[in-house]
């Protein structure tokens, strides 16, 4: 069955899921089917195409290469799979997403959990199990699905140059359970692998340490700009001014300098994986 579109959704989302909603329905009547019709020929129910073409229903990406097929579209329906996909996703995600896609350069700091671009897929499930209250699991898979999706960044001829700071203790905690753990740092060796990015491991017994105010990621775009992004708990900020952005910068060329070098770090998960 198709995800229902969550309760809330943003405004932007919910005018795209309309305008799939619409041209799902053109398409149909120029065939001269029914919605019911429709659902027999592509394997589903009146009611789920009727809530697909009112905009009150995520159709999934087989829904739209069925429909697309039945109602000879031409690889039109098909080709909104992506901006379905997207409008899945939280706002802030969203918003992020595009940033990471725009940016020439990317820096993250982290201390409480491995980065989300980093992340495999089932530590990423188990980081949204673990959520306090208790999410459901359709939300649970939203969250994973939403953050495989940004992963795409680190893919491509056009990647940004990325490097991240990850504390000891996200690397030594076994989130998931040893299996997920031990993948979760394979993962690790195979990015910091790639000729675009360097991860670094900040010691915990560092007695200096420039990023004991938590988290923060800066991204370099395309038009020159920098702007920072801070998440904690449930509050995303993104901070564009350039006198709150500097200070961020200079922060994060210490915090790299007190850090391991890249080739140590990937030596210190090395040794790690190694232990476990």
């Amino acid at each position: 069955m198709d995800d229902m579109n969550p309760h809330g959704a943003d405004d932007e989302s919910a005018a795209v899921l309309k305008a799939v909603g619409r041209q799902i329905k053109a398409w149909r009547e120029r065939a001269g089917l029914r919605q019911s019709e429709l659902g027999a020929a592509i394997g589903y129910g009146e009611e789920q195409v009727s809530s697909v073409e009112r905009g009150r229903r995520v159709p999934k990406p087989e829904f739209l290469d069925k429909a697309d097929e039945v109602l000879e579209a031409g690889g039109i329906i098909a080709a909104m799979k992506r901006d379905v996909a997207e409008a899945r996703y939280p706002k802030k995600v969203r918003d992020l997403a595009r940033l990471e896609a725009e940016a020439v350069e990317l820096g993250a700091y982290e201390s409480h959990n491995v980065h989300g671009l980093l992340q495999t897929e089932e530590h990423a499930r188990a980081l949204f199990r673990m959520r306090r209250p208790v999410l459901s699991d359709e939300v649970v898979e939203q969250g994973v699905m939403a953050r495989l999706a940004r992963q795409a960044v680190l893919g491509g001829s056009l990647a940004p140059i990325v490097s991240f700071v990850q504390e000891e203790a996200t690397l030594r905690r076994p989130l998931g359970g040893r299996t997920v753990w031990r993948r979760q740092l394979e993962r690790l060796l195979e990015v910091g692998g790639l000729r675009h990015v360097e991860i670094q491991v900040m010691p915990t017994d560092r007695a200096d340490h420039a990023g004991m105010a938590g988290p923060f990621q800066l991204l370099k775009l395309t038009s020159g700009a920098t702007v920072g992004h801070v998440d904690v708990q449930r509050f995303s900020r993104l901070v564009s001014h350039p006198q709150d952005v500097q200070p961020l910068e200079i922060q994060y060329g210490i915090i790299r300098a007190q850090a391991l070098t890249p080739h140590e770090s990937l030596t210190f998960i090395e040794k790690l994986l190694g232990e476990t």
